[in-house]
């Protein structure tokens, strides 16, 4: 059921993004471009894993379509694609049992040893935004997209997944200029396509410059 769900959601959500672009008349000044650097934990509240260690540096690039505008509000979709370097270890090694795999030794050795993992991310979202004072806002982002990734963990399992992000945000305009600060949380799992599949849940700080068209 939990499967179906997010499916739904993320089908849903590609519909309503695609309809949004294809029925708006696209203006170059609503366009922003921009890249962003950030770090993640597993290990930073709302989260408090012990069993391992999960450290994340990501690197972005970001295009940015404000659609809405109206009053103090405005609307905008947000496409991100990141090259993130992760730093994983197994600290409990209990968790790999002998009833999750024949070989359950040899995964217990590999997955408590230091691991440097790629992922490779296109994310696609909404964000709402809401002008504070002058050139400061404020927004909200929900994001859903595709990665890959060049290794598994012991609650992940290598290659294709998905990765969830929600953050709250602030912005400051400088003419052509967007500064931005994310506090975020991102999950990622595979929706059952494989095992293991308990995911991985981050808490990530991000700064961000965006130069409008």
């Amino acid at each position: 059921m939990k499967q179906k769900i997010i499916i739904s959601f993320f089908i849903t959500s590609f519909f309503m993004i695609s309809s949004i672009v294809g029925h708006a008349q696209l203006k170059k000044e609503n366009f922003r471009l921009g890249f962003a650097y950030g770090v993640g934990s597993q290990n930073k509240y709302p989260f408090n894993a012990k069993d391992y260690t999960h450290e994340v540096n990501f690197y972005k690039i970001l295009i940015n379509y404000r659609f809405k505008e109206k009053r103090k509000w405005a609307f905008e979709i947000n496409l991100e694609t990141s090259y993130n370097v992760v730093e994983h270890q197994l600290l409990n090694k209990w968790y790999v049992k002998e009833e999750d795999a024949d070989n359950y030794l040899e995964l217990r050795d590999l997955y408590t040893q230091k691991r440097t993992i790629k992922e490779y991310v296109l994310n696609c979202g909404l964000i709402a935004r809401y002008k504070i004072y002058n050139n400061i806002s404020a927004y909200a982002i929900g994001s859903l997209g595709v990665m890959t990734a060049d290794k598994g963990t012991e609650r992940l399992a290598k290659g294709f997944a998905f990765s969830d992000i929600f953050g709250l945000g602030l912005s400051y305009e400088i003419n052509k200029v967007q500064l931005g600060f994310r506090y975020s949380v991102r999950h990622t799992s595979n929706l059952e396509l494989k095992q293991p599949n308990g995911g991985h849940n981050t808490t990530n700080t991000e700064f961000s410059v965006l130069y409008k068209l």
